[in-house]
């Protein structure tokens, strides 16, 4: 995933700056760059690895010795970004957020006008090099942002600095955000909406789907207005977004909040927890609106240490991320010991640290382990973001678990019948999960109580990842 922010300021936007983009640690944990532009120096640009020391270490200098009154920045999990360029249009900078499914197609077409692209380790091209690539066969900005929204398979949203003011686009179907905040000497755009109320600024509005808006010190204007269509990221609220996040009016608190309440309601009076608990962090809201709906004591059996330990979601390979899930928790004896627990985590994709959450717990003298989820089965692999990219499709626990039960691998009118919960395959599905990572029992969120969760208009959600609909 990523997130990115967005400066532009009478005075020094630096200081904001660094503080915006640092709010998106939670988005990212492995990239991260600063640009800026000032009248007097130009151009100035700053990348670095945050794999082993958080943002703000690593941009501590650049936050002491850049000046500009126009910056973007961004933290990402995959790309070195923001790239600096210099073409036809002048020298410009820019940060994305998305995944392109038909990159090799548009390299080919660009390169056979006898252009090229450097390669990451990896053999891929920088997305953000070639979205500027993109921007650049057009005659202005508008027009190559527009184009690149056209062509782009799969979800693009795109900061650009240049020396006039910076301009924010927002995915053509909206799958991701981008908020416009304002002070009294500037203006920011930002993937998260909280990312600038603590540096003064007040909420303006949120770009609508396929918006195209530019803001510079003295205002923030419209260029493409939005489209009618949109198809944000549930996943924003169920997972990646941060509790003070809000999304077309939803915050993601209250969202999780919700998911809790619906699923004490379809558990009520099938089981007797002696307390509720969230998988921290992103499972603790889900795990409070369960408690305030049920009734059941809301406790921390457990609790994570995290001062000196990296995100357990960051490693490359799957047992270092296991062996950091297991020795990050640190167990409350007394709100275990002999104990039914009924535990929420946000969602449930390999299942590998689910599982060894769950031996902790029994480990740790729990008599039984309950296990209720925020969202339905994931079955398919996203097409528009980059969740969970190192993780393929059939790694997914839920699909496989149709795999094993079908005896091979499922087509597309098999897997839905797997994703409506009215059918007997799902619940072989979902009895098949719950026996291999050993719970007690096992209950996903239902796709109509997750999306009566978020409580916007069902066709404005993306929900590929459960039911494999665009």
């Amino acid at each position: 995933m990523g997130g990115f922010f967005g400066a532009a300021s009478k005075n020094d936007c630096v200081f904001d700056l660094f503080y915006g983009i640092d709010y998106h640690s939670h988005l990212g944990t492995r990239r991260a760059g600063m640009a800026v532009y000032s009248p007097e120096d130009g151009f100035d640009k700053a990348i670095h690895n945050i794999e082993n020391a958080p943002f703000r270490t690593k941009f501590e200098e650049e936050s002491r010795h850049m000046r500009g009154t126009l910056g973007i920045g961004c933290i990402s999990d995959f790309e070195a970004q923001p790239i600096l360029v210099r073409s036809h249009h002048g020298t410009f900078a820019v940060a994305t957020v998305g995944k392109i499914n038909n990159s090799e197609e548009i390299t080919r077409n660009i390169i056979d006008k006898n252009a090229h692209f450097f390669e990451m380790q990896n053999g891929e091209i920088n997305q953000t090099e070639l979205v500027a690539a993109i921007i650049n066969q057009k005659e202005n900005f508008i027009d190559g942002i527009k184009y690149a929204q056209e062509i782009i398979d799969g979800s693009m949203s795109i900061l650009i600095l240049t020396s006039r003011g910076v301009y924010a686009a927002r995915d053509r179907l909206g799958r991701t955000p981008i908020s416009i905040g304002k002070k009294e000497d500037g203006y920011c755009a930002s993937f998260e909406s909280f990312a600038y109320l603590n540096l003064g600024y007040t909420p303006v509005r949120e770009l609508g789907p396929g918006e195209i808006a530019v803001i510079d010190a003295e205002s923030e204007r419209t260029l493409v207005a939005p489209g009618d269509k949109m198809r944000i990221c549930t996943f924003l609220w169920v997972y990646y977004g941060y509790p003070s996040s809000s999304y077309e009016g939803t915050t993601v608190e209250e969202m999780r909040y919700n998911c809790g309440k619906y699923l004490a309601r379809r558990d009520e009076g099938k089981i007797d927890p002696d307390l509720v608990a969230g998988i921290p962090d992103s499972g603790t809201a889900h795990a409070i609106g369960y408690a305030n709906e049920s009734g059941v004591k809301f406790s921390r059996p457990f609790v994570k240490y995290t001062p000196t330990w990296p995100r357990s979601f960051m490693p490359t390979h799957q047992s270092r991320r296991d062996l950091i899930a297991k020795m990050k928790l640190i167990p409350i004896h007394d709100l275990i010991d002999g104990k039914k627990l009924l535990m929420i985590d946000d969602s449930i994709v390999r299942g590998t640290q689910l599982r060894e959450t769950t031996e902790f717990l029994y480990n740790s003298g729990a008599s039984e382990v309950h296990i209720r989820t925020g969202c339905p089965p994931l079955l398919f692999g996203c097409k528009y973001l980059n969740f969970s990219r190192s993780t393929s499709e059939m790694e997914l626990i839920g699909r496989r678990a149709v795999t094993a039960l079908e005896g091979q691998d499922p087509d597309r009118a098999t897997l839905e019948e797997y994703a409506d919960p009215n059918t007997d395959k799902y619940r072989a599905m979902v009895d098949w999960i719950c026996e291999k990572l050993h719970f007690t029992t096992l209950r996903y969120h239902r796709l109509d109580d997750m999306i009566k969760s978020v409580g916007i208009d069902p066709d404005k959600l993306c929900t590929y990842c459960w039911n494999g609909r665009e």
